[in-house]
């Protein structure tokens, strides 16, 4: 696939290399080799199999698996997590699953595990769609199941069981077998067929490297927990049992199959191939190219005709005659650049939208490269919040040189971010979900912000005070102009509020992707397709404003400061409608706690949006006016 390309660009030019060169892989990214009974140290023979959280399309909550008595893997080390895997709730354990490879035959495995559930059926009376996930060899398992118009789907994960209702309606999983039919019953899938496929490295073999790792969920009623031979009826748990206990026998088969085809650097192809979501994200870039082109010619035909006949008019008046004809924006020339009410305020905003632009654009940028791609677990999220802490300096300079001003920079928009987010934990904590923070990283985040963040928002600051102040093209009057009275359109709140449904425009189906990807537990892996999609929106920003803006000038209305950084910000705000409809139409979250998380996580973005996308817009039309009115002739 075109995009499954940018994800692994520096990866495939490592992988297909010659297997005698030395080469630099990035972390998480680099081939493991496996061999049959191999004593060598750079080739393994047992492959480990780790398993994820468990999370529920009806809860924002997730749990780590050993929070229930599933079967678990006592005494084996847990490997280690980074920042980003411990802020999104990432809990990754050690399996029972044992697995060992089998070149050039297929061979399978019977396990046996037994476990006395009863915190398990309590979770399954909670979450009857709960799904878990498995890890090979930094893979996602995933379990790919036919739907309409013979078509594939591959999802990361499979669901613990499925639940037919009272009234013999099929929920979710339980639609794939005519098996499932008991009224008010739960399924439990507790077998799973565990395909692994691998190709042999050239010029080392017997060794080899998995390319794709597939799992089948079953549901058998094992008569003998000691000789399981996977067959019978499937395995149902009635919902009107009372007793809260359940006795299971899980088993799992494994088989190994040979593809020369599929290469390593491309083996996440498999689970991409199913989201055939390429046609859509082109519609996508195109609809928002459309409306790119729309304001460029706008605002083309602005610079081009109309400012350039006033300007070469206005500067061709000799007399004082000439000079009392002046109207439009150039009536204005003398309060343009008086200061905005509530500056400091405005410059704080300043401060942190670069902060989160700048963020925003190395981010996504090393994303496309593959740095950050689903594969290095954990590492968008670490990269984000390291490049935050580090961009401190230029906020400070902004803030500084907008408004001289430094500390509320430091504090305002993280003291806000980090109160939603550590109300947010407190109730992640109650719930018991594997999602809440630690409270030693809590303390780790709060040292990054006092210790290296508000340091460098000083010495930013320090040097945009040190610099002259922002010399204005044109002097400022004494005594303010009266601003006559507007038309409707011209007023702050229509023109706000119409500036802000373009930008949205150009995004809102990127944004449905994203939002899926967050709470519907689904893989984002489009960062080309996002990164073309916030150069489009910075585009569409600019340009957005810098229109309303000639056109609130013209109007004689010189108040463009905050107008421009909330007419491009306005767009959090069709950013929020839409979670909103999303919530109510796409979502199936159920639960008071699920319902506040949802909102509480959704406000952080919607902040951060909004200091992002004013930001974009105050400096577009900061450039414009300085441009327009640095070549007006004024007595």
């Amino acid at each position: 696939m075109a995009v499954a390309g940018l994800l692994w660009p520096l990866a495939a030019l490592l992988a297909v290399g010659p297997p005698s060169a030395s080469a630099f892989y990035l972390p998480g990214l680099a081939p493991v080799n496996f061999c049959q009974d191999s004593g060598k140290d750079d080739c393994k023979s047992s492959i480990e199999v780790f398993v994820n959280r468990l999370d529920s399309v009806e809860s924002v909550l997730p749990y780590e698996y050993t929070a229930f008595d599933f079967c678990q893997a006592p005494g084996e080390k847990r490997p280690s997590e980074n920042l980003g895997q411990v802020l999104f709730g990432e809990r990754i354990e050690p399996s029972p699953y044992k697995l060992i490879l089998q070149l050039f035959i297929t061979k399978i495995y019977l396990k046996i595990s037994l476990f006395y559930g009863e915190s398990f059926f309590t979770f399954l009376m909670r979450q009857p769609q709960a799904n878990y996930k498995l890890i090979v060899d930094n893979m996602p398992v995933t379990w790919c199941y036919e739907v309409e118009d013979n078509q594939w789907f591959c999802n990361p994960g499979f669901p613990i069981g499925c639940f037919i209702r009272k009234d013999g309606h099929p929920k979710d999983a339980c639609v794939i077998s005519s098996e499932f039919h008991e009224h008010n019953t739960f399924y439990i899938f507790n077998h799973v067929d565990i395909r692994i496929v691998y190709h042999v490295v050239e010029n080392e073999a017997p060794s080899a490297r998995l390319v794709a790792a597939k799992l089948k969920p079953k549901s058998f009623k094992h008569t003998d927990a000691e000789k399981p031979d996977c067959s019978g009826p499937p395995m149902d748990i009635s919902n009107e049992m009372t007793d809260g206990k359940v006795k299971i026998v899980y088993t799992y088969s494994v088989s190994f199959e040979e593809n020369k085809e599929i290469r390593w650097a491309s083996r996440w192809d498999y689970i991409l191939e199913s989201m055939p979501h390429t046609h859509i994200q082109w519609f996508s870039i195109m609809n928002s190219l459309v409306i790119v082109l729309f304001l460029s010619g706008m605002v083309a035909m602005i610079m081009l005709r109309t400012l350039h006949k006033d300007i070469a008019r206005y500067n061709q008046m000799d007399s004082t005659e000439d000079a009392q004809e002046e109207f439009g924006w150039k009536l204005v020339h003398g309060d343009i650049f008086r200061p905005p009410r509530k500056g400091m305020l405005l410059s704080v905003f300043l401060g942190s939208g670069t902060q989160i632009l700048i963020m925003t654009f190395v981010t996504l940028f090393f994303a496309c490269l593959g740095f950050l791609s689903p594969a290095n677990r954990g590492a968008l999220m670490t990269c984000a919040v390291v490049l935050w802490v580090l961009l401190g300096t230029p906020a400070g300079y902004v803030a500084a040189r907008f408004y001289k001003f430094i500390t509320l920079n430091s504090c305002l928009s993280f003291s806000i971010v980090f109160a939603d987010f550590f109300i947010m934990n407190l109730i992640l904590w109650g719930e018991g979900s594997s999602a809440a923070i630690p409270f030693g990283t809590l303390v780790a985040v709060l040292a990054l912000w006092f210790c290296i963040s508000v340091p460098l928002t000083f010495i930013g600051a320090y040097f945009g005070f040190k610099k002259n102040a922002i010399e204005h093209p044109v002097r400022t009057n004494q005594i303010p102009r009266q601003i006559p009275e507007q038309s409707f359109y011209t007023k702050p709140l229509p023109g706000i509020i119409m500036g802000g449904i373009l930008p949205f425009g150009c995004i809102f189906i990127q944004l449905f992707f994203i939002l899926n990807s967050i709470w519907s537990h689904q893989m984002y892996y489009m960062f080309g397709f996002l990164f073309l999609v916030f150069i489009i929106l910075v585009i569409t920003c600019s340009e957005a404003t810098i229109l309303l803006c000639y056109f609130h000038l013209c109007a004689e209305d010189y108040h463009w400061q905050w107008r421009s950084f909330l007419t491009s910000g306005f767009t959090a705000v069709y950013f929020l409608i839409y979670a909103v409809h999303y919530f109510f139409s796409k979502l199936q979250i159920t639960g008071t706690a699920s319902t506040i998380l949802y909102f509480g996580y959704t406000m952080i973005m919607v902040l951060i949006f909004f200091l992002f996308t004013g930001t974009i817009g105050f400096f577009a039309c900061f450039w414009f006016v300085t441009k327009i009115y640095s070549v007006v002739k004024v007595d």
